[in-house]
């Protein structure tokens, strides 16, 4: 008898944990693009509007067209605190052989 009760618990619990984890959905992660190639030119530059830095010698990091998920996706430029020597070189979108490519923006010792 103990080993019948013992099964039904065993196996409501089983039942129990496949009922919660009845709502859980894997799915697979979203494309992003990861430095490779992309056969698409990206669109032109959206022209962006911003205000006066908030702070004195606040640089503007423009925006970009990022790629994804599986298409271009507008990335809004932002200020950022300078870097006393350096300057920002944007990011831009390369064509060659195998398509677009991203040369990640980066700051450049003067």
């Amino acid at each position: 008898m103990t080993r019948v009760v013992s099964h039904a618990r065993n196996l409501a619990v089983a039942l129990g944990l496949g009922l919660a984890l009845g709502g859980c959905v894997v799915a697979p992660a979203r494309p992003y693009y990861a430095g490779g190639w992309v056969a698409a030119a990206p669109p032109p530059p959206r022209v962006e509007y911003y205000g006066p830095a908030p702070y004195p010698g606040y640089v503007w990091i423009g925006g970009y067209w990022r790629w994804g998920p599986g298409r271009y996706v507008w990335a809004p430029g932002h200020w950022a605190a300078p870097r006393p020597g350096y300057r920002w070189t944007p990011r831009h979108w390369v064509h060659g052989p195998r398509g677009w490519h991203m040369a990640g923006g980066h700051w450049d010792r003067r």
